[in-house]
């Protein structure tokens, strides 16, 4: 996630990064200007038809038509913004129960349980960098912290990996209860914090595995397709060869929305505009490490 200062508004409007949709489109709006020019030529120069065809009336459907795709542009872009801002709620909560989680078992551990305290200081985090990657569908090792009884060897990557490290400390918990370091209502206490990890992951891959449906997103792309493919026949007779960087920069702003639609609907990947996890990540490992000093 790129950090910014949204009171600085006229500096970004000449501020073009990596991810900005300008560079994602440019292919499809030097072909669409081309179209434009070819369809302005045939019917201006080489038809040369003026101003007495019916075909100056398409300009009126794209008038009717133009109230319809803003409202299904502007639902395009609430539902994915949607699933970006539960995205974000869900992994703050991760952030306030690794903190709730790490604060009680500082105080329940009696002085000199040392590595039991190490082992909840690693996998708390360890289960934060864990579900980051599972949402990315990928499997870093190196990010996790060896602790005593479970290393990475001790991993299977082929399974549910977050679900493993939630179960280590679960079964931790239930250890200590069973040798008397932890009271049965310690464990109650825990217990909330404990099920909340496995609530947090299965809302992501809510988030992850539940798109769009494909005939809403496809037809919204036809639909900016074929509006766009219309313009240049419609608005050749009033705007002549204008109509060439006046149908790129409609293309580019229609299309543009969809583009940043597909990007946040998916907010756990490595794109620019997609939630800070990695930042988040290392928040909850220097909390884990202050609180289970």
């Amino acid at each position: 996630m790129i950090d910014y200062n949204p009171k600085e508004w006229f500096r970004y409007i000449f501020y073009f990064q990596k991810g900005d949709t300008v560079r994602k489109l440019t292919p499809l709006i030097l072909t669409i200007g081309v179209y434009s020019a070819v369809v302005a030529y045939l019917v201006l120069i080489h038809f040369d038809l003026g101003t007495n065809t019916d075909l100056k009336n398409i300009s009126l459907m794209h008038s009717l038509l133009g109230f319809v795709i803003s409202m299904l542009l502007v639902f395009r872009t609430n539902t994915a913004y949607d699933r970006w801002w539960e995205g974000r709620k869900q992994w703050g909560s991760l952030m306030n129960n690794s903190r709730n989680l790490a604060l009680k078992i500082s105080g329940l551990l009696p002085a000199g349980y040392q590595e039991e305290r190490l082992f909840f200081q690693k996998m708390i985090p360890n289960y934060a960098f864990a579900l980051k990657n599972h949402l990315r569908s990928q499997f870093r090792p190196e990010e996790f912290q060896e602790t005593p009884g479970m290393n990475r060897e001790s991993l299977q990557n082929s399974v549910h990996v977050p679900n493993q490290i939630a179960a280590a400390m679960f079964s931790k918990v239930i250890e200590l209860q069973r040798n008397g370091t932890l009271l049965p209502e310690h464990t109650i206490l825990l217990n909330n914090q404990l099920e909340a990890f496995t609530d947090i992951c299965g809302a992501c891959e809510r988030i992850k595995n539940t798109p769009i449906p494909l005939s809403y997103s496809s037809f919204i792309k036809k639909f900016i397709f074929t509006y766009c493919l219309t313009l240049p026949v419609g608005y050749a007779f009033s705007l002549h060869f204008l109509v060439i960087p006046f149908v790129m920069f409609v293309f580019y702003i229609l299309a543009s929305l969809e583009v940043i639609a597909e990007e946040i609907e998916d907010p756990f990947g490595e794109d620019s505009n997609d939630l800070p996890v990695d930042r988040i990540c290392s928040g909850i490992q220097s909390s884990a490490l202050a609180l289970l000093q």
